[in-house]
C-alpha cells in the first residue's frame, strides 16, 4: 500500500508539496528508516524550485544532508531549475562535504553556462578545501568550455589534468579533444588524440565530427577509414556524421559507399540514419534513390517526410511536394514551421502562387503556427517571381517584425528579373543598410543596372564595392567524374583536358546553333562588343563543366553538375537546347534549386 502510494505521489507534484507540509500525515506514511529513500523519490520527480524547497524543508527537520547523498542532490535539482544561489546557499550549510559535494555543485554551474563560478568553485575546491579533484570534476568544467568556447581556461584545465595524471583518462582525452575542435584548433585535438592510448567509439566519432565540422570532409572520410583499420565498428553518430561529409564532398559514388556500409552493419533499419541518407542523395540529384530509401523506412516521423518534402520542393516539382505534405497529414503526423517553410518554398519554386496563398493561411488559422521570417521571405519570393513585386511589396511593409536581408533579397532577385529598376534601387539601398559587408546585395544593383544598359550607375555600384574591400564571388562549377570533383570557372585552361573540352564545347555550340539556339548577350554584364560578350558567355563555367561531363560519362547516365552561384539564362537555354540534340539529361544544381533539363526542357518551366 506504501509502495502504491509513492508511486502515485511521485507523479503528482501538488499533492507532494501538501505531503510534506503536513506533519502527521507525512510520518504516518512514512517511517523513519524509509524516509531518506522516500525524499530521494518525490525529489526526483519534482518539477520546480518550490517543491525543491518543501523537500529541503523536510530535509533539515528529519535528516541529515549526508544521508543517501540527498544534500548533493538537493543542490543538482536547484541548480536545473535555475536556482543558482539556492544551490550555493545550501553547498555552504552542507557540514560534511565530499568530493561528490563539490561535483555537484560544480556540475550544475556547467549545465548553466557558468564558467566564473565553475571555476570559482573548482578553485575553493582545491586551495581553500585542499581537496583533490578528479575526472569528473575537470569533464564538467571542460564540458563548460566547450559550450562557450571559452579556450583559455579550456587550456588551463588541460595543464591541470596533466599535472594531476588524469590527462590521458579516456573521457578527459574526449571531452578536450572535442573543446579544441569546436574552437576550431584542429592541430591541438589531432595531438591530443594521437596521444590517447586507448581511444574508444566516441572518441574516433569526435574526429569524424571535428574534421566535418571545421570545413575537411574528404579528412572527416580518411578518419573513417582509419577507425574501421582500428577495428571499432560504427555507431549511429558515425554515420549521420560521415553522410554529412558526403554532401559537403558531393561525390555520388562515396554515398554509394556509405549506403552499402549501412546496408552491412545492419542499421538500415535506423530511422535516423535513413533520413539523412534519403536527404543526401536529393541534394546529389538522385531523386529517385532518394524516394526509394524513404518508401524503405518502416514508420517515418515528421522529420523525415518534411525531409522528402524538401528534396521535391529544391528540384522543382511542387505538385509532388504537396502531395507528400498531404500524405505526412493523413499519417497523422503535425507539419511544424520547418514543414511549411518548404512547403511554401515549393510553391515558389513551380510558381503554384493561389496554392502558396492557401497554405500560408492554414499554417496559423488551422495548425497554431506563427508565421517566421522565413515564410515570409517564401512568401515574398513566391510573389515577386510572378510578377505580382506591388503585393510582394505590400507583405513586406505590414510585416509583423523587421525584414531580414533574406525576404528583402528575396524582393530584390524579383526586381532583377522584372527590370524594376525603381523598386530594386530602394530594396538594394535597404538591403546594403542591413548588411553592408555583403557583397551579394552591391552585385545584384550592378546587374539590374546593367540589364537597364546604366552603365554608369552600375560602374557606381562597383567602384562602392572596391571602396568597401568586398569581393565578389567567382562563379564555379562541379562535375563528378572518377571519384573525383572537377572544378571549372569561366575561361578556364587549367585542367588537363583542357584543350579537349573546348573542341567539344565549340562542337555543341555548333549544333544548339543549327538547332535554332541564339546566345543571349544581355546577360553579360559589361559594356563591350557584341561580339566579345558572345565569347565571354560561351566560356561560362556551366558550359565548360557540361562539355567535360558529355565527353567523360556514360551517354545513358544524367549529366550532374553543381554550380556554386545562379545559373545565367544563357547557360540555362544553352542547357535545354543541349539536351535536345545531345539526348542526355543534364541536372545543374545552383544554390536555390535544381534544373533538370530535358529534350529541351526544363523541370522550373523557366520559372526560376
Amino acid at each position: 500500500m506504501v509502495k502504491a502510494a509513492l508511486s502515485y505521489i511521485s507523479h503528482c507534484p501538488l499533492v507532494l508539496y501538501k505531503l510534506f507540509t503536513h506533519r502527521k500525515l507525512h510520518n504516518a506514511l512514512f517511517p523513519q528508516e524509509p524516509l531518506v529513500s522516500a525524499l530521494i523519490l518525490v525529489l526526483n520527480s519534482c518539477s520546480s524550485i518550490s517543491y525543491c524547497r518543501a523537500i529541503h524543508a523536510r530535509v533539515i527537520k528529519s535528516v541529515d544532508y549526508s544521508d543517501g547523498f540527498i544534500g548533493d542532490q538537493l543542490v543538482s535539482k536547484y541548480v536545473i531549475f535555475g536556482g543558482a544561489e539556492d544551490a550555493q546557499k545550501l553547498f555552504d550549510e552542507m557540514p560534511h562535504k565530499d568530493v561528490v559535494s563539490w561535483n555537484s555543485l560544480i556540475s550544475g554551474f556547467s549545465q548553466m553556462g557558468c564558467i566564473g563560478k565553475c571555476l570559482s568553485t573548482l578553485f575553493r575546491m582545491k586551495f581553500e578545501m585542499g581537496m583533490k579533484p578528479n575526472e569528473v570534476t575537470l569533464l564538467s568544467v571542460i564540458s563548460a568550455c566547450t559550450d562557450l568556447v571559452v579556450l583559455d581556461v579550456g587550456k588551463y584545465i588541460h595543464g591541470y589534468a596533466l599535472k594531476l595524471g588524469i590527462l590521458l583518462e579516456t573521457k578527459v582525452g574526449n571531452s578536450l579533444v572535442s573543446m579544441y575542435g569546436k574552437s576550431g584548433y584542429l592541430d591541438a585535438a589531432c595531438r591530443l588524440f594521437e596521444a590517447m592510448p586507448i581511444r574508444n567509439i566516441v572518441s574516433w566519432n569526435s574526429m569524424v565530427m571535428i574534421y566535418k565540422q571545421n570545413g575537411f570532409a574528404e579528412e572527416a572520410v580518411s578518419c573513417f577509414s582509419l577507425m574501421r583499420m582500428a577495428g571499432v565498428e560504427p555507431d549511429e553518430g558515425t554515420i549521420v556524421v560521415l553522410l554529412q561529409a558526403c554532401e559537403d564532398l558531393g561525390v555520388g559514388k562515396l554515398a554509394e559507399g556509405v549506403h552499402g556500409l549501412i546496408l552491412c552493419y545492419g542499421i538500415n533499419a535506423n530511422g535516423r540514419i535513413l533520413t539523412v541518407l534519403s536527404n543526401l542523395y536529393a541534394k546529389l540529384g538522385r531523386l529517385d534513390t532518394s524516394w526509394k530509401v524513404f518508401r524503405e523506412m518502416l514508420s517515418p516521423d515528421r522529420v523525415a517526410w518534411t525531409a522528402m518534402l524538401a528534396g521535391y520542393a529544391v528540384h522543382g516539382h511542387g505538385k509532388k511536394a504537396m502531395e507528400i505534405f498531404e500524405s505526412m497529414i493523413q499519417e497523422g503526423l503535425e507539419p511544424d514551421h520547418v514543414t511549411f517553410t518548404h512547403l511554401l518554398n515549393a510553391c515558389s519554386h513551380s510558381g503554384f502562387v493561389k496554392e502558396g496563398k492557401y497554405y500560408f493561411k492554414i499554417m496559423s488559422e488551422v495548425y497554431g503556427i506563427v508565421p517566421r521570417l522565413d515564410h515570409y521571405s517564401c512568401m515574398v519570393d513566391l510573389l515577386g517571381r510572378s510578377g505580382l513585386l506591388n503585393d510582394a511589396y505590400e507583405l513586406i511593409i505590414h510585416m509583423p517584425m523587421e525584414p531580414n536581408s533574406g525576404v528583402w533579397g528575396a524582393l530584390l532577385g524579383a526586381c532583377r528579373v522584372y527590370g524594376n529598376i525603381e523598386l530594386g534601387k530602394e530594396v538594394a539601398e535597404r538591403l546594403i543598410a542591413l548588411d553592408p559587408s555583403d557583397p551579394r546585395n552591391y552585385i545584384m544593383l550592378s546587374n539590374i543596372y546593367c540589364a537597364a544598359g546604366l552603365w554608369r550607375d552600375a560602374s557606381q555600384v562597383r567602384t562602392l564595392m572596391k571602396d568597401r574591400g568586398l569581393i565578389r564571388t567567382s562563379g564555379c562549377s562541379f562535375v563528378e567524374h572518377g571519384n573525383k570533383i572537377h572544378r571549372f570557372v569561366a575561361g578556364d585552361r587549367s585542367h588537363p583536358e583542357w584543350e579537349k573540352i573546348y573542341v567539344k564545347l565549340e562542337e555543341l555550340i555548333e549544333k544548339v546553333r543549327r538547332a535554332g539556339f541564339v546566345s543571349k548577350t544581355e546577360f553579360v554584364l559589361h559594356d563591350v562588343e557584341e561580339e566579345i560578350k558572345e565569347d565571354m558567355i560561351n566560356k561560362h563555367s556551366e558550359k565548360l563543366a557540361i562539355a567535360f561531363g558529355l565527353l567523360m560519362t556514360n551517354a545513358g547516365m544524367p549529366l550532374i553538375i553543381t554550380k556554386n552561384l545562379r545559373i545565367c539564362g544563357d547557360c540555362h537555354s544553352t542547357a535545354k537546347f543541349i539536351s535536345l540534340v545531345e539526348k542526355r539529361t543534364i541536372i545543374i544544381r545552383d544554390p536555390k534549386r535544381f534544373h533538370h533539363f530535358d529534350n529541351g526542357l526544363c523541370s522550373c518551366g523557366d520559372y526560376w
